[in-house]
């Protein structure tokens, strides 16, 4: 049910991929380590897109059900941060139970009746703080989608109005850069743990 709910997102996400995505890249050694080492992540993004709180919340949801629904990451938790990371390597994050933080790091801004919008994307695993996979990606967009309009009205809903005009570009966006993530391979304990995570 979830995944039909962000099927057109994914096919708007590998259309947009082409052109939106600039370039992105994964460890060579990802296989072989990371995995089966990195499966449990926060989404952090900062600083705020558009410099507005609410907006960054809704590009960490978004990231957070995306990659819960698309990937077989178990994402935990999901927040939102002003200003520039002083630590790059998110120790803050990386509490018990977390393995890895996906850090969204994006430029917006709202023109005509649309958005301007890029996003430099990371994977950092927090044993070491080293980069796992990093992704850029760009693109132009309007607010209005029909394929979209649910889920305009439900995170406006649940973050406020003013997310509305953010909703379609942010979604269209991390759709196109998170599709480049690689999947994790999960134990069936994991599985079980994905499930009862129920996103």
């Amino acid at each position: 049910m979830t995944t039909m709910r962000w099927a057109p997102l994914l096919g708007l996400g590998l259309l947009a991929g082409c052109s939106a995505v600039k370039h992105h890249r994964v460890r060579d050694d990802y296989a072989q380590v990371d995995r089966q080492q990195v499966k449990r992540l926060v989404v952090v993004t900062q600083p705020l897109p558009d410099g507005k709180r609410p907006v960054g919340d809704l590009w960490s949801l978004i990231a957070r059900q995306w990659v819960n629904q698309n990937r077989d990451f178990i994402v935990k938790d999901n927040v939102a941060q002003d200003g520039r990371p002083e630590d790059l390597t998110f120790r803050a994050q990386c509490v018990e139970g977390v393995e890895g933080v996906l850090w969204l790091d994006p430029t917006l801004e709202l023109v005509g009746g649309g958005a301007d919008a890029a996003v430099k994307a990371q994977l950092v695993r927090c044993r070491d703080g080293e980069e796992v996979w990093s992704a850029e990606a760009a693109g132009s967009w309007g607010s209005k989608d029909e394929d979209y309009a649910q889920r305009v009205t439900q995170y406006s809903q649940e973050l406020g109005e003013g997310v509305a005009p953010y909703v379609v570009p942010t979604a269209k966006l991390l759709g196109a850069v998170l599709n480049t993530l690689p999947n994790p391979e999960l134990t069936e304990a994991d599985k079980d743990e994905k499930i009862e995570l129920g996103e």
